[in-house]
């Protein structure tokens, strides 16, 4: 009896371990080079965010399912001074992107509402008049899952022709020249 019970410890302690190193490894920061883990959102409500994520119907979508070679994440919180003082260089980023023949369409980008209820995000976008779709993330899952970094947090990722999604650049709170970064996203994607 005393054997089954130390096995049975054992195992569990084997279980845990492996289980706790899994959720560990799921929250560390994203570098180059690795996978994206896979995000699920819900489909955008208005005609103009589909069209720009290239996607239809409803539901929720992967993001490996919008219509682009790269793409840029955003992780931001409303409440959050430094992401509301780079908001204007984000929005100038974008601008760069769609005004650039040869990178409009190839590079999207979305933002993560970390903490986020939608009305939050809502408020968010249109108090920074931010162009481009925005989501909430309540219950901070994505926000985990992509490595609990401090916000504003930027992921660059290369969309496969998979499917599967590459980080290329990760940056850690504000970027100061938004054609500098562009610059940076474009080589490290090879696009």
């Amino acid at each position: 009896m005393m054997k089954k019970t130390m096995m049975f410890f054992t195992v569990l302690a084997v279980c845990f371990c492996v289980l706790n190193s899994a959720a560990l490894a799921a929250e560390k920061p994203l570098a180059r080079g690795d996978a994206l883990p896979a995000i699920k959102l819900p489909v955008p409500q208005t005609p103009g965010a589909k069209s720009y994520l290239g996607l239809s119907g409803k539901g929720s979508f992967a993001v490996s399912q919008i219509k682009a070679q790269a793409l840029i994440i955003e992780i931001f919180n409303m409440y959050c001074g430094n992401c509301q003082a780079e908001a204007p260089r984000v929005n100038e980023l974008y601008q760069l992107i769609n005004k650039d023949p040869n990178l409009k369409g190839k590079i999207k980008m979305i933002g993560i509402g970390a903490g986020n209820t939608p009305l939050e995000v809502e408020v968010f976008q249109k108090s920074y008049e931010v162009p481009f779709p925005l989501f909430p993330d309540e219950d901070y899952a994505i926000y985990k899952a992509l490595g609990k970094e401090r916000t504003p947090f930027f992921i660059a990722a290369k969309i496969n022709a998979d499917g599967s999604l590459t980080v290329v650049q990760t940056q850690r709170g504000g970027f100061q020249d938004p054609a500098q970064f562009l610059k940076q996203i474009v080589i490290s994607s090879g696009l």
